[in-house]
């Protein structure tokens, strides 16, 4: 089984520093796309970046220039750093992947995974 893990979300003031990881582990061949998502109370989940197995990332506009994604390919981790954090960013955030496995009679197959998710809380 495949068991995604977010760590680092927590308290901040505006203006301040977060990091998200989020780990990967269980029967992995490889990870294609990471993305992280949002959730706020009331409102839909929303992309916030997505990574390909390549290195190209996608940010939504509203975080563009002070969000920034990367990856760790070796330790199947996502990392998500969050600077210049303003309260409209408060929300759950989790972490998603489409992950290749091998089955034991050698089918490959790819599925997609969500973490539980990781509050993060902004204070004016």
């Amino acid at each position: 089984q495949v068991q995604l893990v977010e760590s680092g979300g927590g308290s901040v003031q505006a203006g301040g520093s977060l990091g998200l990881s989020c780990a990967a582990s269980g029967s992995i061949s490889s990870i294609n796309t990471w993305g992280w998502y949002r959730q706020a109370p009331g409102k839909q989940r929303d992309l916030v970046a997505r990574i390909t197995r390549g290195g190209s990332t996608t940010y939504a506009d509203s975080v563009k220039g002070r969000f920034t994604i990367s990856r760790d390919n070796p330790k199947n981790t996502v990392h998500l750093q969050m600077n210049s954090l303003s309260p409209e960013d408060t929300s759950v955030y989790t972490c998603n992947a489409d992950i290749q496995t091998e089955s034991p009679e050698g089918f490959v197959y790819t599925m997609n995974y969500w973490g539980k998710g990781t509050l993060v809380t902004v204070s004016s």
